[in-house]
């Protein structure tokens, strides 16, 4: 007989563990979702809305009005800030509230915890602190890829009922790919699993790169490319504590060099922005960039699709593993050779959520 799981609640910000990295800028969503109404998501066990400010700047408060704590996500957007749908106080950027209706005098106390917030190479980030008070050493990420002229690229994102090192899991082991993926961008699985893999990094960073030649071009490859016969084929992941960049693709067999940074071919440049919304559930924002051949009709739609198609299946297997995985919590699993990758990161995320000393 089932028993029903307790249910999983957000933490307000002062009780929060560190059950994630601190003092970072994470992945909060595309700037396209911010239009006219509040947008609530939750982020790290906080609960977090975001909104365009005056001039169309973007913001983010926590989700709770100081006076009857209403969500702020069930307010309006107005021209100099949030307003509370429940007694109408209105909130700036800043957090400040800066209009009780019906009162002149406004406590110091009216005010909301804000967050940084920066716009930058078409993604939207957030800089979170266990402290209120704390501000950004630094810049967010770049991402030249999505301006870059030679490429076209769409995208979307995901919520996971799963916990968000799993989706880590996953990018950085592509092997699964001729499992998995077997209508898009699979292939041998035999070849993905014998692949030559070299795994590297540093104090915040784990890069993988898998290299098959002399490969069968997968069906997305084969719609997206004219290639004649088989392919050389790489893959390369690279791990960062708030998202992964993989550049995959693939050249005709023997027309070009693997190890050179420049070549040719038809390339596919993925963005995976891997945010924790709790301890067991994330949101996944991504996009994919692809280089249309000239002498083919732009096929840059046909590669967005078949990627989201591909993720929905990772997202299946990720979310039906979860499930598992908390059923046999007292099993231990067996590492494999594809695990190198995955492994290197999950050590960075546990030094990293550890306060230093």
């Amino acid at each position: 007989m089932q028993t029903a799981e307790a249910p999983l609640t957000l933490m307000k910000d002062a009780a929060a563990a560190p059950a994630f990295p601190m003092n970072r800028w994470w992945v909060a969503g595309s700037p396209w979702e911010l239009a006219d109404n509040p947008l609530a998501r939750p982020l790290l066990n906080r609960r977090v809305v975001f909104f365009r400010g005056a001039r169309g700047v973007a913001a983010a408060l926590e989700d709770r009005c100081c006076h009857k704590e209403l969500p702020l996500s069930c307010g309006a957007i107005e021209e100099r800030g949030l307003r509370c749908g429940y007694h109408g106080l209105l909130f700036d950027a800043a957090g400040k509230c800066i209009e009780i209706p019906g009162q002149a005098n406004i406590p110091p106390k009216a005010r909301v915890r804000s967050y940084p917030v920066v716009e930058q190479d078409r993604i939207l980030w957030i800089w979170i602190s266990a402290d209120p008070q704390a501000v950004p050493a630094d810049s967010p990420p770049r991402y030249a890829v999505h301006d870059d002229p030679r490429y076209k690229y769409g995208g979307n994102s995901f919520h996971y009922d799963a916990p968000y090192q799993l989706i880590h899991d996953n990018l950085l082991d592509l092997s699964h790919l001729g499992y998995v993926h077997t209508k898009t961008i699979g292939g041998n699985p035999q070849l993905h699993m014998n692949a030559e893999i070299r795994t590297s990094g540093d104090e915040e960073s784990v890069k993988v790169v898998r290299l098959m030649p002399g490969s069968e071009p997968p069906p997305t490859y084969a719609a997206a490319w004219p290639f004649q016969g088989r392919i050389d084929r790489w893959q390369e992941v690279v791990f960062h504590p708030s998202h992964c960049e993989i550049w995959t693709g693939a050249m005709g067999a023997g027309t070009g060099s693997l190890e050179d940074p420049q070549r040719e071919g038809f390339h596919m440049r993925g963005f995976h922005g891997v945010t924790p919304e709790t301890e067991t559930t994330a949101h996944y924002l991504w996009t994919i960039a692809t280089n249309p051949h000239p002498d083919k009709q732009d096929v840059t739609k046909l590669v967005v699709d078949q990627t989201a198609a591909t993720f929905e299946e990772d997202k299946v297997i990720i979310e039906a593993q979860w499930q598992n995985q908390k059923h046999f919590a007292q099993r231990k699993q067996v590492v494999i050779h594809v695990d190198a990758g995955p492994s290197r990161a999950r050590r960075i995320i546990e030094r990293l959520r550890r306060p230093a000393g």
